[in-house]
């Protein structure tokens, strides 16, 4: 078998495995969320035998090694199980399944995601060439000292800023509330704000690890050769210390691509942006435990995924990595 594609399946089967043991996490973290879904339903009102026939009708009454096996049993199928918000103490369920409710709220985050990556990845990519093209020059400076100060602040105070900024200059859309059926550019428009902080955030990693990766292989032997040929400094980059250097910048860019689906909980609730991180935010109010399960394991296996992308292209552009030393 080719060296490289056995190497992928290993990888992919590493990722198996790791979802299995988040699996674990995820599902042993939310039995410690504070509260009791039947109760919270019910009121205080409730008596106990009331409650404890809701859990029992819930399936909240078993052991939680079972819960977890018939919750991993069903989520192999493709079924995330049934969500508890519409349940009623009256018998009537209105409840919906999780995918259901989770698939729209995807969309929703991977469309803020791809607009939010198609900026950020070209933008990083140029400012870390140019930083590393005039390194030491006053331009590089100044691109260094903003990213460092965008790394240094944290999304929320990030995204009330700019809420501010838009409040009183802008005219920009402060609550990013896109629905369905809205059309593409009127959902670009609500979405600026919530994509232009994650720009800000994510541009600063990404634009340093290139610099970085360029300025290191600049100082190698093939590169001398080259300048000594005479070739100019922006050929010598592009042509020669760019194709190597994508292992470090692709895996960098997979990092920051799975923190826009995943990271962006925060964002999504400071401009009530209807995606998955909002949706898990809300679950986790309402004690909506197989939606905070289901919206969690989307969550890692996105991450995952991404990460064993990132290791495929490394390798694919660098297959020295096949051979470690």
């Amino acid at each position: 078998m080719n060296l490289i594609l056995q190497t992928i399946l290993k990888r992919l089967a590493l990722g198996v495995v790791t979802l299995f043991f988040v699996s674990l996490v995820i599902f042993s973290a939310i039995q410690f969320l504070p509260g009791d879904f039947g109760e919270a339903v019910l009121g205080q009102a409730a008596t106990e035998e009331t409650v404890a026939a809701f859990r029992r009708e819930l399936g909240l009454d078993q052991p939680a090694w079972q819960r977890y096996l018939d919750w991993v049993g069903a989520v192999a199928t493709g079924d995330f199980g049934t969500s508890f918000s519409g349940r009623a103490s009256s018998g009537v369920d209105r409840s919906r399944p999780v995918m259901e409710m989770i698939a729209p709220r995807l969309e929703n985050t991977l469309f803020l995601a791809s607009i939010t990556a198609m900026v950020a990845v070209p933008l990083a990519l140029f400012l870390g060439i140019t930083a590393a093209l005039w390194r030491n020059s006053i331009y590089d400076r100044v691109v260094n000292a903003m990213t460092l100060t965008s790394i240094s602040f944290p999304e929320f105070f990030v995204a009330y800023i700019l809420i501010l900024f838009s409040a009183l200059w802008w005219g920009l859309p402060t609550l990013a509330n896109i629905t369905d059926g809205m059309p593409f550019w009127e959902k670009v428009h609500k979405s600026l704000l919530p994509s232009l902080t994650l720009t800000l955030v994510i541009v600063a990693h990404m634009m340093r690890m290139t610099r970085a990766a360029i300025i290191n292989l600049l100082a190698s032997p093939y590169i001398e050769m080259a300048r000594l040929k005479g070739q100019s400094r922006i050929r010598v980059i592009l042509r020669h210390a760019l194709p190597n250097a994508w292992a470090p910048i692709a895996t960098v860019i997979a990092f920051n691509l799975a923190y826009l689906v995943v990271g962006v909980v925060v964002v999504e609730v400071v401009f009530v942006y209807p995606g998955v991180g909002q949706l898990m935010v809300d679950a986790v109010a309402s004690r909506d435990i197989p939606v905070v399960q289901g919206c969690a394991l989307i969550f890692a296996a996105t991450y995952i995924l991404l990460n064993l992308t990132a290791d495929i292209i490394g390798i694919v552009t660098n297959p020295r990595l096949l051979h470690p030393k």
